[in-house]
Formats: structure tokens, sequence, C-alpha cells
């Protein structure tokens, strides 16, 4: 691997995961990942521009952030590009009325969503309400359409929280596609325009900025296919086996964000 000068050269903006590399979530609000609360406030003391980009879909972007300022982040909710809002988006422009395959906490993100006499699904990290009858219900809205559409707030395989790795939206997402012989679009990481949308809005563009996340295919490997640099930390979903991966390779690894940022601050201005 070259020197980190030569890798980290030219940065002028960083895009953030949030779980796994700024806190590990959990029932009673998570806990912040060692040195990630510091680092998260020297990026944003510093020339770099600064933005979250999340795949949460179990809570509103206005919870997501009052959980995190509770744990002591310097963060708001203008700050953050977060898959409901963008579907939000989709949706309006489509003229797509969803059945809502959602976690509880994030339904309010759709209050303004007509979701009479659906002609799609939306599926997010519905947690407990992953159910048979709930998954079936979305399955026969779909194969009710004559040109069925699913959307899915990323297509994360797991993700951890303080007690293990939980699994994500995307293998219902995956039996949803199989059983209905159709292909979701992902709102969220890895979609290229998700990226793109988190950079529009510090103005920053690919070459010039970088991603550092725990999910070598979804963080990673999404943005080195939009022209983005990545750094996986070893923090969150990491497994060792990602340092190895037969497809996706990070432009580096750190053991966690305290430890990127450093680096950061020491060469992206050459």
């Amino acid at each position: 691997m070259a020197e980190w000068g030569e890798r980290l050269a030219g940065v002028r903006g960083v895009l953030l995961d949030i779980s796994g590399v700024l806190y590990d979530g959990d029932a009673g609000g998570g806990t912040p990942i060692s040195g990630s609360v510091e680092a998260v406030a020297r990026l944003k003391r510093s020339h770099l521009k600064v933005r979250f980009c999340t795949n949460e879909s179990q809570k509103s972007r206005g919870k997501l952030v009052g959980r995190l300022r509770q744990l002591g982040f310097d963060i708001c909710e203008e700050e953050v590009t977060a898959p409901a809002p963008a579907a939000c988006q989709i949706l309006k422009e489509q003229g797509l009325r969803p059945h809502l395959l959602i976690h509880d906490e994030v339904r309010s993100e759709f209050d303004q969503i007509d979701t009479s006499n659906p002609n799609c699904v939306v599926i997010g990290d519905a947690g407990e309400a992953f159910s048979y009858q709930n998954m079936n219900k979305a399955f026969q809205v779909l194969m009710e359409l004559e040109k069925p559409v699913l959307i899915s707030l990323g297509r994360g395989r797991y993700y951890k929280e303080t007690s293990g790795l939980m699994l994500d939206v995307g293998g219902y997402m995956k039996a949803l596609e199989y059983a209905c012989g159709i292909k979701a679009e992902v709102v969220g990481k890895p979609s290229p325009e998700f990226f793109k949308s988190a950079l529009r809005a510090i103005g920053v563009e690919a070459p010039q900025a970088i991603m550092i996340g725990d999910d070598i295919v979804g963080d990673v490997g999404g943005a080195q296919r939009c022209g983005m640099r990545a750094l996986q930390v070893r923090t969150g979903k990491f497994r060792p086996g990602d340092e190895h991966h037969p497809e996706v390779k990070a432009d580096g690894y750190v053991d966690n964000l305290a430890e990127a940022v450093d680096l950061l601050l020491r060469h992206a201005d050459q």
C-alpha cells in the first residue's frame, strides 16, 4: 500500500458512517466508540467538510440525531444523509403510494406520503415487525401489481449493537426479490445516487472526498465505485476477513475513527 500521505492527499470532504463508526446502538440508546466524540469534534473544527451518511432505518433522522447529541456528538439533522427522506423524495417524484414495511420509529418520516391503495412496497429495517404475516402482506401487495416496485432502505446484511450482530434489511429484501422475481431499488448505501447526494450537500467532488465506514461492501465498495476513496474502521461490523475481501480493498484500514481523523488532519492538505 502507498504511504498515508499519498493515499490521503487532496481530501477536502469526509463522509462518516454512523452506526459502528460513531457508536454501537442498543435499546438503551447506545455507547460511543472510544475516541469518536472528540474525533468528530476535531474534524468539524478543521478545514474539512463533513457529512454524516447513514443507512439507519430504525429511527427518524430527528430521533437519531437526538440520541447522538445525548451521547455527546456535535451533529444536527441537516448534516445527515439518510435513506428514509431520500425515499420520500422518490415516492413524490414518481407518484408512488407505498405499503410500508418499516420500523415504527421511522414511520414519522412518511407522514406526508399518501399510502392509500398502494402501488409499491417500501421496506426498511423493521426489527420485530419482520413477522411472517407482515412479510407475506408485502409479498401479496407486490404480486397484485402489474409492474411491482420494491424500494429498500439500504441492503445491509447485518450491523452491530452492543449485544452482538443484528440481522439487517438486506436478507428480507432478498426474500421479496426472490419470491416476486423482481429487483429492488436500493435507497441508501451502496447506491451511487445516495453517495452523490451526500457529496452535493457539502459541495465536494468525489475524487476529493473520502468515506469512513465499517462495512467493506456498503461503505467502502460503494464509495469507491463513485470515485471516492474509503477507509474501513476495525469497529462495528468489521470482521478480520474484510481485509482480504475478494472484490473490495479499502484505501486503508484503521483501528477506529480517532485514528482515521489523526491521519486525515496530518495528511489531507498535502
